[in-house]
């Protein structure tokens, strides 16, 4: 599907949200939730600081190369191109998010081979698109939509294509490896999770949600309909009610799974012999905060 530009629709502000929402919800927090009571808690309510990972990082690099690799005219936005973009947009990122500086040290080799990973990266990416011949309507895009009256949905989007036709295409880009099927339910949770945004706002169902994994040079395409993101709608209200009746209840329970591995807070988890912090009651939980900031940075959660 080739794509057109479009005039880039923006996100409500704060006060552009009605009065009616009382909640915000993220495709990134909605997963925590889904994944492990517990850690939705840790970040959402507990706002436990996480040290960024490696793999974090290079993902959110990856992600801001492609973002720019947009700006350069068509014939321009080569493979070397790509490559000469690494560097300068690794400087910025560590000067807007100083903790990145402290991955490595100075001198440290694991950072030009950090760098040379993420050119790595960029190579998988041109092995299934040709961003020549693509003009994206939208690129790291904040869209958001009111769903059952109460609950604001929201995040970012890697990429969104619209075809000359209004056709929909939504793109993520995946550092990772493409995953296992159990994995896999989890990023097109995500793409769904936009897709819902979009139908809502647009009135258009996307055509394709397409994820793209570059560590792998695969893609994997999926095709929603109406019907089905209805369904997920109800998925995501009944999602957040529970994280409403788990809040008034202060009860977060862990659910243990292979992705305690990469757990930032193992030390405060009831299953690793840790003690939660207690319950914030002195400031209530602020459901519209998520509203009023950026949702996890791209490449986080890869």
């Amino acid at each position: 599907m080739t794509a057109e530009p479009v005039t880039t629709q923006h996100s409500p502000t704060p006060a552009e949200v009605p009065a009616t929402v009382r909640a915000s919800l993220s495709p990134s927090r909605a997963a925590d939730f889904k994944t492990c009571p517990l850690l939705y808690r840790f970040r959402s309510i507990d706002r436990l600081p996480e040290r960024p990972t490696v793999e974090q990082a290079r993902g959110t690099l990856v992600h801001a190369v492609l973002e720019r690799l947009f700006d350069l005219p068509a014939a321009g936005r080569t493979p070397t191109a790509a490559g000469d973009l690494v560097v300068p947009q690794w400087d910025r990122l560590v000067t807007e998010q100083p903790e990145l500086a402290a991955l490595f040290a100075d001198g440290d080799p694991a950072a030009t081979e950090f760098l040379r990973s993420a050119a790595g990266l960029l190579e998988g990416y041109f092995a299934v698109e040709d961003p020549r011949r693509l003009e994206p309507a939208e690129r790291e895009s904040l869209i958001s939509a009111v769903v059952d009256e109460e609950l604001l949905i929201r995040g970012y989007v890697d990429r969104l294509d619209v075809a000359p036709d209004g056709a929909l295409r939504v793109v993520d880009y995946k550092t990772g490896g493409a995953p296992r099927e159990a994995f896999e339910a989890r990023a097109l949770f995500q793409l769904k999770f936009y897709a819902l945004v979009l139908w809502r706002t647009r009135g258009v169902v996307p055509r394709v949600l397409r994820l793209l994994y570059l560590k792998d040079a695969e893609v994997c395409d999926y095709a929603p309909d109406a019907d089905e993101l209805l369904r997920f709608e109800r998925t995501v209200v009944a999602l957040w009610r529970a994280i409403e009746q788990a809040t008034a209840q202060q009860d977060f329970r862990p659910r243990p799974s292979r992705l305690c591995d990469w757990c930032s807070h193992q030390a405060l988890c009831p299953t690793f012999g840790g003690t939660p912090p207690p319950f914030p009651t002195q400031a209530a939980p602020d459901p519209l905060r998520d509203a009023r900031s950026r949702p996890t940075p791209p490449g986080a959660d890869e």
